[in-house]
């Protein structure tokens, strides 16, 4: 992790973004967490695939909205919709932003020079979660128009807002969380977005056998299963155990991560 940087003859592939280990120093941890971060974020600014998923994000967020939020007439019924929409829109466009994090790295064989730069593993892995966190929360900045509405049309608990809102980052950050672990795992982009969605589909579905399970193993399982706490945000309530379990369930895909990629530099 010492060893000098290796110097690029030109910019990455995806526009002019410069190299991809360019203000990486040694010993610079925020420094080099928040180059890698700023690089990829502006990188999904030069993709087609990001402009290709925020359209499908706002295409079907703004459907839901209009033919079927709109037209309820129980304004916390509707609150809670939209941001279920939204949770529910995310499970696709969560993979879909980190599909490309690590395995287009993989694919043009430039994870091999940031594996040569003065750069730890975990600053990488979290520089590239950082930057896909962070366009995910300019696709929900911009989506805040849809409750916005509801709020100024109705007389809300503010709270509804503010948890909702907590409870759609939460999610969100586990899931970029694993996605950006799916993108280790493979060089080939669909891979890794299947790779990522299964992962929270299988986080989801965990819960599903708890009813024959048990009452022991029934609310282990309940504990595990991702959609069992989002319900209380949508619902104004802020619960300290959710907030934990998406802290967990990201730092621990986060530090999985981190050890695939180890476990690819000492491999070669």
């Amino acid at each position: 992790m010492g060893a000098p940087a290796v110097a690029t003859s030109g910019p990455e592939p995806g526009g002019d973004l410069p190299p991809a280990d360019a203000g990486i120093a040694e010993g610079r941890p925020v420094r080099n967490v928040w180059t890698i971060a700023r690089r990829e974020f502006a990188a999904y600014f030069v993709s087609p695939i990001a402009y290709a998923v925020a359209v499908i994000f706002f295409l079907i967020l703004g459907l839901f909205f209009n033919y079927v939020d709109l037209p309820q007439q129980a304004y916390y019924a509707t609150v809670a919709d939209v941001f279920s929409r939204v949770t529910t829109i995310s499970l696709f466009i969560a993979p879909a932003l980190t599909m490309r994090l690590i395995a287009e790295e993989r694919r043009s064989r430039t994870l091999e020079l940031l594996l040569t730069a003065p750069i730890r593993d975990s600053e990488l892995i979290l520089g590239k979660f950082l930057a896909g966190l962070g366009f995910y929360l300019v696709l929900v900045a911009l989506a805040s128009i849809y409750p916005l509405i509801l709020f100024a049309f109705g007389n809300p608990d503010p709270r509804l807002l503010i948890t909702g809102y907590i409870g759609v980052v939460l999610f969100g950050a586990a899931l970029i969380a694993l996605g950006t672990l799916a993108s280790t795992l493979s060089q080939n982009q669909i891979l890794a977005f299947f790779a990522g969605f299964g992962m929270v589909l299988a986080l989801m579905l965990v819960g599903a056998p708890a009813r024959v399970a048990g009452p022991q193993m029934g609310e282990v399982l309940r504990a595990l299963a991702i959609n069992s706490h989002l319900a209380d945000f949508q619902m104004g309530i802020l619960d300290t155990r959710h907030v934990v379990y998406f802290l967990s369930l990201t730092v621990a895909a986060l530090f999985l991560a981190t050890r695939v990629l180890e476990g690819r530099r000492w491999s070669g």
